[in-house]
């Protein structure tokens, strides 16, 4: 196994102590978001995946992730006499936070396993206040030998059972009657944020239709909150009648 020039749990936004269950769920969540089938065109897209799979199959198999594991315990074998390694003192690193941490805030213990570093792991304490929007950026000041680098933090917002995050936007299934589809009216779902929320069925409603619910998704970098996309499920009745005699 040839040594790997990316941190295969830095990709997952996991640490070293993680358990099996935690890569799979990692990836997982972040697999899903960063399908190409969702991010059509996006060549990024395509290069997350590919790194995504070559992470998950390493660290989820014990034997390669035992090797893996020795690889980066491993002293670096270059020409160090002949030509000095460069030194990153600025790193960046992606952290995933559940839905409910970007609207409440959280505070995250970051490991930063830089193999350039004699002292080992870099253990910061990161602060996320609320209403943090997705995808902003923390920058914490490196310390020891690497003191006046930077650590750059990205949060991204991972998916749940329930919602699916699209920048600010959530998705969500609503589970209805065919009669209420038919007749339209008002029905209620818990939001993210734990209060019930309204969602205004039109009559003759589609299934699959999407309805819009204002300023219940996710908050926004400029303020405010993004929309919850909610989309309408039902069955279809469908009446047998034996043909009169």
């Amino acid at each position: 196994m040839q040594r790997a020039e990316k941190n295969h749990y830095a990709t997952l936004g996991l640490d070293r102590r993680c358990t099996l269950a935690q890569i799979r769920a990692a990836y997982r969540g972040l697999a899903k978001q960063h399908h190409p089938d969702l991010n059509p065109h996006s060549p990024a897209a395509v290069a997350r995946t590919q790194e995504l799979n070559a992470a998950h199959e390493i660290l989820s198999d014990p034997e390669q992730r035992a090797a893996y594991d020795r690889e980066l315990d491993a002293p670096k074998k270059t020409s160090t006499e002949k030509r000095p390694a460069k030194i990153q003192r600025n790193l960046s690193q992606d952290i995933n936070l559940r839905l409910e941490d970007f609207l409440h805030g959280t505070t995250r213990e970051i490991r930063v396993n830089d193999p350039a570093n004699p002292g080992g792991a870099e253990i910061y304490e990161l602060v996320i206040p609320p209403n943090t929007a997705p995808d902003t950026r923390f920058r914490l000041p490196r310390t020891g030998t690497f003191a006046g680098g930077v650590v750059l933090l990205r949060v991204k917002a991972l998916p749940d059972f329930r919602f699916k995050p699209r920048g600010s936007d959530l998705r969500c299934d609503l589970k209805i009657k065919a009669e209420r589809a038919a007749q339209g009216g008002l029905e209620l779902l818990r939001g993210l944020a734990g209060a019930m929320v309204r969602v205004p069925i039109p009559r003759g409603a589609a299934r699959g239709e999407i309805i819009r619910v204002l300023g219940e998704g996710l908050p926004r970098s400029r303020g405010g909150r993004g929309d919850l996309l909610v989309r309408l499920t039902y069955r279809v009745e469908v009446r047998v009648t034996r043909p009169g005699k």
